[in-house]
């Protein structure tokens, strides 16, 4: 018999790919939450799977509706993906109440999922608020010890501390405070501060006496819609790929400044349009098998 083949001809399974799944809100305009996070993966050669939380009526203009999927139906998806297909990384994004975010808890408890990636989702590119006020400080209780970052924008930031972070200065005491909530990690992303440059702040952990800052210059673009989720998404991606947390964040950056640049020139829509996720496609990764 060939040993190349199975009994029934088909080739023998060698390889597997990188997984990453994303637990967060549907995007109908294709520019950030579950569309941007597929986007991405499918961009830096990874295996994307979902876990919807809501769905929302939007565009490049504005959030006109959100619609919850109910809890046990979020479960159900995670549990079909994990038990079947595995997962190696996990990017959450929107979760807009307490009761779904206490079962991603629970689904991270029960299947002992690492590598995650947590973007707190609060506020959209256009101003609409996406979360309800009681959900913060159950984000905060149940999610922040299970995660591995979390990367908050200055905006979410400030709703986390309850405070206004006033320049560049005031990052990484807005990281170490957000770090004494519970989180092991925070990547703080400082583009909602003027100037040309921007600088985003890494801290891995409360021992952490060195953040990595990051910085490079605004790229001028009204083309940012969903960039905080193909950031996070990204560096899900990496973590899968075997990336360690500052580089998973600075090849993530990378990409993303590269698909802010592509973008730019680019017409969708009236209001915020989206990255060019697509930029420089990456075949699948292919990683050994392991009988898991």
């Amino acid at each position: 018999m060939n040993t190349n083949e199975t009994p029934d001809g088909l080739p023998v399974a060698r390889h597997r790919y990188a997984r990453v799944l994303s637990i967060a809100g549907s995007d109908s305009g294709g520019g950030a939450g579950i569309q941007a996070d597929l986007k991405t993966m499918a961009a830096l050669g990874c295996y994307g799977m979902t876990a919807i939380t809501a769905i929302t009526a939007q565009n490049t203009v504005g959030v006109r509706a959100i619609h919850a999927l109910p809890p046990d139906v979020l479960a159900a998806q995670i549990d079909a993906v994990v038990e079947d297909i595995g997962v190696d990384a996990v990017k959450i994004g929107m979760l807009h109440d307490p009761a779904v975010v206490q079962v991603v808890a629970d689904a991270i408890r029960r299947h002992g999922l690492g590598r995650v990636v947590l973007d707190p989702v609060m506020v959209a590119t256009s101003g609409d608020r996406l979360i309800a006020e009681a959900t913060v400080a159950v984000l905060v209780r149940e999610l922040f010890p299970l995660v591995s970052v979390i990367t908050p924008n200055l905006d979410e930031a400030e709703l986390l501390l309850g405070r206004r972070i006033d320049g560049l200065d005031a990052l990484e005491d807005a990281a170490r405070a957000l770090l004494a909530l519970g989180a092991p990690a925070v990547l703080l992303k400082g583009g909602h501060l003027p100037g040309d440059v921007v600088e985003d702040l890494l801290l891995t952990g409360p021992a952490d006496r060195t953040p990595l800052r990051l910085r490079s210059p605004r790229i001028a673009s009204r083309n940012v819609h969903g960039t905080g989720c193909t950031l996070s998404s990204a560096i899900a991606c990496h973590l899968a790929l075997g990336l360690d947390l500052p580089q998973a964040v600075q090849s993530a950056r990378a990409y993303i400044l590269d698909a802010i640049a592509e973008g730019a020139s680019v017409s969708t829509g009236s209001g915020h349009g989206p990255l060019n996720h697509g930029h420089a496609p990456r075949a699948t990764v292919r990683l050994p098998l392991v009988k898991e």
